[in-house]
């Protein structure tokens, strides 16, 4: 796998193949979610991804925009996101990002959306000068300025992508490249999407 290294490598993420819990609006009992088994079961030999047995917190990253205002993965509850954290540096990185684009081109909008947050030390001049040259015409440039993804993401190398449900939830992750764009992960996506607890 191609991982360029940011800090040392964390403990890697345990992949499960039970179904994602909720917890039930009536009661608060933990209820497994058979459509959920279902389609992760149906899409799991297609997926290159991690995906957790239970979705996980995340705090509220904070990162920075195009126009240089402030944004956070708060901003973008309510929709599943695909975050991807990488940089122009980064030849994996690189290889995977024409398929984000594809996969915002395609599912972005008011439920779904790809947050590329580049790592870039150069500023957002940089991110968005490659992003012009290399044709990434759908995915808004964001950056993470105060240095806060490493630690806040526990990012061991880069490209890191988190899938993240519609009440900002980490439910999957992938370490390296992969291509977001298949039909499988379009199908898991979509899914997603479709399901309102999630």
């Amino acid at each position: 796998m191609d991982v360029l290294p940011v800090l040392p490598a964390k403990s890697p993420v345990a992949s499960g193949r039970r179904a994602l819990l909720v917890v039930a609006a009536a009661g608060g009992l933990l209820v497994s979610i058979p459509l959920l088994r279902r389609q992760r079961d149906e899409t799991a030999a297609g997926l290159d991804i991690s995906i957790h047995s239970s979705p996980r917190r995340l705090e509220n990253l904070r990162f920075s925009g195009s126009n240089g205002i402030g944004a956070s993965l708060k901003d973008f509850h309510g929709k599943v996101v695909v975050l991807n954290v990488w940089a122009t540096w980064c030849p994996p990185c690189r290889e995977e990002m024409p398929t984000l684009d594809r996969l915002q081109a395609e599912l972005g909008g008011t439920e779904f959306e790809v947050v590329a947050l580049s790592i870039d030390r150069g500023g957002l001049p940089v991110v968005m000068d490659y992003m012009a040259a290399s044709n990434l015409n759908h995915l808004k440039p964001y950056l993470d300025s105060a240095g806060d993804a490493s630690s806040t993401l526990a990012v061991g190398g880069v490209p890191l992508t988190l899938v993240i449900d519609r009440q900002g939830r980490e439910i999957a992750r992938k370490l390296g490249p992969t291509t977001w764009d298949s039909p499988q992960m379009k199908q898991f996506m979509r899914g997603l999407m479709t399901n309102t607890n999630t």
